[in-house]
């Protein structure tokens, strides 16, 4: 049994990485993001096309679907306009149209199976409702719900919304008792890293790098508490918009992690302290690049960045927090295999 996928808006290969694993072929991703190309082929054994989907063709999806019993057509489109980070999901935002492009690819090139991983938030616009409609009229049974992904052994907290599709038959997603996982600390996933202080840069791991801090912020972090917030800090630290009734809410940014909880949900801006609960258990600064991509599940050992060139962390904070964590690829991927050898 071979089941050949097609990872489209594949980032940095989260989601191949975990199909991979799961013992699905990944025979191709695709993204418009040249920054992608190298983390996803250096870690995996997919080629990779830099391209946009609204020029991609059939002829392109159906020549790398070519040899497997199965076709899996699998993607994240970019989620942002729907994020809860949004007041309200933008029709004019150009994002808001790849679901349609996703849906036109599943029309012309007909794949067996279909998964989509996203945002909670989109399962309440009329355009994912448009998504599961074409998959229905198009004879596939469907699938969705949102899933909590620190109980599938993700080390952080992010709901996400998980579809599955297959013209094969009902189809579902495994439960972590099925596939033996459990929750998982931000102890237990990066507690053995080596320590380091603000500004600092790992000599055997680049990648294990954290952010400088101003004499402010470093005051501000040595004031704080694991799972706390600003209001811990004397009156002093206090930035004064968040002394405003409008910036009162805001609780969760200038924070550290707990060390025997899950990390909240890691964003493009993880390696800033005061972009949220970022600040590490009880080291005097941000978390890492290379905290980050673990706390998404990438192996300790994932490249993001050719050796001696320069780590952008605006990109590879992008690359990491957009990614599909790879813990819960590995889970789709299995819920498929399953699906497909229980015919």
């Amino acid at each position: 049994m071979k089941i050949n996928a097609i990872d489209l808006f594949c980032g940095a290969g989260g989601l191949t990485h975990g199909f991979e694993k799961a013992g699905i072929v990944v025979k191709l991703g695709i993204d418009n993001d040249p920054a992608c190309e190298y983390p996803y082929t250096k870690n995996n054994n997919a080629d990779f096309l830099l391209e946009s989907v609204e020029n991609l063709k059939k002829d392109t999806i159906n020549d790398y679907f070519k040899g497997g019993e199965y076709k899996l057509l699998a993607g994240c489109a970019p989620c942002q306009t729907f994020s809860t980070y949004n007041q309200k999901a933008d029709p004019k935002d150009s994002r808001w149209k790849l679901l349609d492009q996703f849906s036109r690819l599943v029309k012309e090139s007909e794949p067996d199976l279909v998964t989509m991983e996203n945002v909670p938030g989109l399962v309440r616009q009329n355009i994912f409702t448009k998504f599961v409609d074409t998959l229905k009229n198009n004879d596939y049974y469907v699938y969705y719900r949102v899933v909590n992904s620190e109980e599938y052994g993700l080390p952080q907290h992010r709901n996400r919304l998980v579809l599955l599709a297959s013209k094969l038959g009902e189809i579902r997603l495994l439960s972590p008792e099925e596939l033996k996982l459990s929750k998982k600390t931000v102890r237990q996933a990066i507690g053995k890293l080596p320590p380091l202080l603000a500004g600092e840069i790992d000599s055997k791991d680049p990648l294990h790098q954290a952010s400088s801090l101003s004499d402010i912020n470093l005051n501000r972090i040595q004031a704080s508490k694991p799972g706390g917030s600003w209001k811990d800090w004397d009156d002093a630290l206090i930035a004064s918009c968040h002394k405003k009734k409008t910036g009162n809410t805001y609780r969760s940014v200038y924070g550290r992690m707990s060390w025997d909880e899950t990390s909240p949900t890691i964003t493009t801006q993880y390696f800033g302290f005061g972009n949220g609960r970022f600040g590490h258990p009880d080291q005097n600064r941000a978390i890492s690049l290379r905290e980050g991509a673990i706390l998404q599940s990438f192996p300790r050992k994932y490249k993001f960045v050719k050796p001696g060139k320069e780590i952008g962390k605006r990109t590879i904070g992008k690359l990491i927090g957009n990614a599909v964590p790879v813990i819960l690829g590995e889970v789709i991927g299995k819920s498929i295999i399953n699906h497909v050898e229980n015919l």
